[in-house]
């Protein structure tokens, strides 16, 4: 099990501190990118992530909340170890994704598709061999703090069996309402990484917190 807190919800004005603080005990950071007509919120632009980027040689997922996410694949400085994270309800086009896709790995780094909690699963299994990351998401796409959706749990299922009929290893991420009352049943279900936000920077102590989530 892997954890990225999700820097949304961290102490901006402290933010390398904060980074400091959490490396040494999590897997990577989630970074929420809104352009404020995808989803109705504003967030980070790349020199935000970038400099986040600077702070930390722990792995990135970038998770573009976008209308036009090709338009961010040169605006963003990635690494290899480093995750670009799509909306299918952004593109929804096949050429469009299976072009986003080969643009991204063009850039030497990861690629992964998130998929809104009302976005059936099969609609992505067509690319499902050409990425290393999909992004369940347990809440609806926007802002922090939503209470967890349920019925996305079955969809973890379905991409274990179909992940397992084609002897493929992309990674089960999950973002949304996730915290110490259901990470261990989502653990057990088969969720490789979480992405976490106010279950972490909520709590007085968030190194302390993040602890727990492990336990």
């Amino acid at each position: 099990m892997e954890i990225l807190p999700s820097l949304i919800s961290a102490d901006l004005l402290n933010l390398e501190t904060v980074i400091k603080n959490l490396d040494p005990h999590c897997d990577g950071y989630h970074i929420d990118v809104m352009d404020d007509h995808f989803v109705p919120n504003l967030t980070w632009g790349p020199a935000f992530v970038k400099s986040i980027s600077s702070a930390t040689n722990l792995p990135l997922h970038v998770h573009l909340m976008v209308q036009n996410p090709e338009k961010w694949v040169s605006r963003i400085e990635f690494k290899s170890q480093d995750t670009f994270i799509f909306h299918y309800e952004a593109t929804k086009s096949e050429d469009r994704i299976l072009k986003l896709i080969n643009v991204v790995k063009a850039l030497g780094c990861k690629v992964g598709i998130a998929i809104n909690p009302g976005t059936p699963v099969v609609k992505i299994f067509d690319y499902i061999d050409n990425i290393d990351h999909v992004l369940i998401m347990s809440v609806e796409p926007g802002f922090s703090g939503q209470k967890f959706i349920p019925d996305v749990v079955d969809k973890v299922k379905l991409l274990i069996n179909q992940r397992n009929s084609m002897h493929l290893n992309f990674k089960i991420g999950m973002d949304g309402g996730i915290g110490k009352d259901n990470i261990a049943m989502l653990k057990h279900q088969g969720v490789d990484q979480f992405g976490i936000a106010s279950a972490i920077f909520s709590e007085k102590d968030p190194v302390a917190a993040l602890k727990n989530l492990y336990q």
